[in-house]
């Protein structure tokens, strides 16, 4: 088995085939399971955000896993493959690691270093382990990618620009208001991970007062108690649009939650209003509906204005040490691979020996038939012990060996001079083997 990661960001997709590729929590499950059901797939995570929906696979070929994960995406989103390949980017073997531990350092997300990533890779791990998705390939590697993107943080400045793509998009809205955001009003539609983040930084920020508004009105409670803010019932939308200055919208909705028809009665409310009511749409699916981005009065900031934006990029020097921690650990990750590659042919060499000692131990015990029964265990302990003692020094070597660059050439080389029968990895929690990038 090998690695392969597959998916669409910010940086290779607009929002129209993000939304259409986003997976809703409620439909994971079924995802993951077709995943892990195709012929090529023997394990499956899928990291579905704001800006990205990445599958991370152990796949026994890669063109089988290629395309066996697009024809699950394609019939998900309902994007023709051949238009859907134009969205995504592949990653294999070394590649996928090396990704893998990117993107949980913050060196992929939209605000370089943003740290929130970490919990959703968490989340997506946590989801996959509870339908069974993950094997030992992915194991690992979710483990490694989650101390990795810790490690990062934690010994870096990279986070010190930008905390989150709340912090980008106030940015934003600064500019287009011209002034500093505190003390400006604002509300966030969305009581969810997204929303709890947006009410973080907006207090942290200055902005206020703040307002929350949820369908679930207990959760909106909680998080205005928690932040000292203001719990709006949903109801009451309109009426908290048209006397706030900024928006933030981070709702899990399929549908639009803000409306041309709402938008226009908020506006009309607003009218004579010194500046434009900001509206930033952090939500995929987005929550402020197309047909209402080109209101008088109105200035939507969706992903698509970030990505273009590219704010809070870190100084060069602290890219370039996560970027020197992400190539240590790739090289560590690939020596526990090879090592892991070496086990069954290692194995199999000390069972074909157990074998010999067996067969030969008959041969004896037929040409010798006056031998006791404590003559015979004495002779098969000696003989045990004998090949126990020849194999010890080679077979450690050999891991050793194994675990350096090139390393995978010694499980081959073995299966050669003994002509061991070590069967394909071909299931979920099977030991992988060493792959290139595509």
């Amino acid at each position: 088995m090998n690695l392969l990661s597959i998916g669409a960001s910010y940086r290779t997709a607009d929002v129209a085939a993000l939304e259409r590729l986003v997976i809703p929590d409620s439909a994971l499950p079924g995802l993951l399971q077709k995943l892990v059901d195709q012929p090529y797939v023997g394990e499956a995570v899928v990291v579905s955000t704001c800006n990205r929906v990445e599958v991370y696979a152990a796949v026994s070929g890669f063109h089988g896993g290629l395309g066996d994960i697009c024809n699950v995406l394609a019939e998900h989103s309902g994007i023709p493959a051949s238009e859907l390949a134009s969205h995504l980017y592949v990653h294999y073997g070394e590649a996928a690691v090396r990704h893998s531990f990117r993107v949980s350092s913050g060196l992929d997300s939209m605000v370089v270093g943003e740290a929130q990533i970490l919990g959703q890779l968490r989340d997506s791990y946590h989801a996959a382990t509870e339908v069974d998705s993950v094997g030992r390939l992915l194991h690992e590697l979710m483990q490694q990618t989650l101390r990795v993107g810790k490690r990062a943080h934690s010994e870096t400045g990279i986070d010190r620009a930008g905390q989150s793509v709340v912090t980008a998009a106030l940015d934003v809205a600064a500019d287009h208001l011209g002034v500093d955001l505190t003390g400006r009003s604002a509300l966030v539609i969305g009581a969810g991970a997204m929303g709890a983040l947006s009410v973080a930084t907006l207090t942290r920020t200055g902005v206020g007062p703040l307002r929350i508004t949820n369908r679930s009105m207990d959760r909106a409670d909680r998080l205005a108690e928690a932040y000292g803010a203001v719990a709006v019932p949903f109801e009451e939308l309109e009426q908290a649009l048209s006397e706030v200055d900024i928006v933030v919208s981070a709702t899990a909705s399929i549908e639009p939650v803000l409306t041309r028809e709402r938008l226009t009665a908020a506006l009309a409310a607003r009218d004579g209003a010194e500046h434009p009511l900001i509206v930033l749409d952090l939500a995929v699916p987005r929550d402020v509906a197309p047909d209402a981005a080109d209101l008088p009065g109105l200035v939507v900031v969706d992903i698509d204005g970030l990505a273009a934006s590219r704010r809070a990029l870190p100084a060069a020097a602290e890219t370039a040490a996560v970027e020197q921690i992400v190539a240590s650990e790739v090289d560590n990750f690939l020596g526990w691979l090879r090592g892991a590659e070496i086990a069954p042919t290692v194995a199999a060499l000390r069972t074909r020996a157990e074998d010999v000692v067996s067969a030969e131990m008959r041969k004896l015990i037929s040409r010798r038939p006056d031998f006791t029964e404590e003559q015979r265990a004495d002779v098969s302990r000696t003989l045990h012990r004998v090949v126990q003692q020849l194999l010890h020094s080679p077979t450690v070597r050999v891991r050793q060996l194994a675990a350096e660059p090139g390393g995978d050439q010694y499980a081959a080389l073995l299966r050669e001079l003994f002509d061991l029968d070590v069967p394909l990895a071909t299931h979920a929690n099977a030991v992988p083997e060493i792959g290139g990038k595509a």
